[in-house]
């Protein structure tokens, strides 16, 4: 027998979230299906099921409890008392997410100590509004007419850089027995890494999220430049995650494309060619080694994404672990985590073979050549 619902002055009441929670796509997370929120405000975040998100994704201030228990009852079957909500309600209040609640005191986060061997240092004070004039400038570029060919380009230089890999192999070997070029190359490689990040932050932007900081970390010997999308999950479409992902990989090869088009059709000397066809096998090599399918790099979103999941790595292992037992908790995950984690696994695996072999052939080209 269904449960009555809520009653009295509670049945009347219209919750509303307030406007800087967000709220997550449906995600597996192992054998569950959970939602993320996230409250912006305060930088908290937490996770909820299925039926919680029902609940909270429809509180907006026009629906009432009444109304948004009926929904409810209709989509479970069944209807929540006055003690689900107010444990509900409670839940939301207490964590500063209903509109007309003390908002939280954000979290106090220890800053990362700086020290000369690693830390962090934030480039610009207002990195969103940073962001929002790097895309006014170069947003441009993200429209059909003029994407579309630059990644045509891009298709035709990795074709010219695969079919000519034994000679720019060798030119990468020269490369090191020339400190100066050696040291350009560097240069070069590292600003590539620098606009990656920013790529992530300017596609972002163009698909509706922030950047909640750009600046340098080292861990000396190593410096690189981050841009941290704050809300990277909570983008409006999956299409808008992945192409946040994979912007950076992207602009490694847009970077590389100047020098392509010098070193296959400019007169230069023996020596600016061979560090140019470096430039392009390591900057290619950069790219796609961003591609792997592994965390913490960008591949490894992506992957995510195509499987819908948060913690897909762990998830993937845990379910195999208890598919090759045998275990019968294996057939309780839901048929998209049973199709989900073995793919991300056997498409890991092809992906790191394909990186074995292509070290091994280019380690007995050089070695024979």
């Amino acid at each position: 027998m269904s449960a009555p619902g809520a009653s009295g002055a509670l049945a009347a009441y219209r919750p509303e979230l307030r406007p800087r929670v967000l709220l997550s796509d449906p995600l597996l997370d192992g054998a569950a299906t959970v939602h993320l929120i996230k409250d912006t405000g305060s930088g908290n975040s937490f996770k909820v099921g299925a039926k919680e998100h029902f609940l909270i994704a429809r509180m907006d201030g026009e629906r009432s409890i009444a109304e948004i228990g009926e929904e409810y009852a209709g989509e479970y079957g069944r209807r929540l008392g006055d003690a689900h909500w107010q444990q509900i309600l409670t839940m939301l209040g207490t964590k500063g997410l209903l509109a007309g609640t003390p908002a939280p005191e954000p979290p106090v986060v220890a800053a990362e100590p700086r020290t000369l061997l690693r830390g962090t240092l934030p480039l610009v004070a207002d990195a969103d509004a940073t962001t929002a004039r790097l895309h006014r400038v170069s947003g441009f570029l993200l429209t059909p007419w003029a994407m579309v060919p630059l990644l045509v380009l891009i298709v035709a230089m990795e074709a010219a850089v695969v079919t000519r890999s034994g000679e720019l192999l060798l030119a990468v070997r020269e490369l090191f027995t020339n400190p100066v070029l050696l040291t350009g190359t560097a240069i070069l490689l590292w600003l590539s890494t620098a606009l990656h990040e920013l790529a992530h932050g300017v596609v972002a932007r163009h698909c509706g999220g922030q950047v909640a900081e750009i600046g340098l970390r080292w861990r000396l010997p190593v410096v690189i430049m981050y841009c941290t999308v704050d809300n990277y999950l909570y983008l409006g479409r999956r299409r808008h995650r992945i192409a946040t992902a994979v912007a950076g990989a992207v602009m490694n090869l847009l970077f590389l494309l100047p020098f392509c088009a010098l070193w296959l059709f400019a007169p230069l000397d023996d020596a600016t060619h061979e560090a140019l066809s470096a430039l392009l096998l390591l900057g290619s090599v950069q790219a796609f080694a961003m591609l792997v399918p592994l965390p913490p790099l960008d591949g490894y979103r992506i992957a995510s994404q195509l499987a819908g999941a948060t913690g897909l790595a762990a998830s993937a292992g845990g379910y195999l672990r208890l598919a090759l037992r045998r275990s019968p908790e294996a057939a309780a995950y839901p048929r998209r985590a049973r199709i989900a984690y073995p793919a991300y696994a056997l498409g890991t695996v092809l992906v790191l073979a394909a990186v074995v072999a292509a070290v091994v052939a280019g380690a007995h080209h050089l070695l024979t050549a």
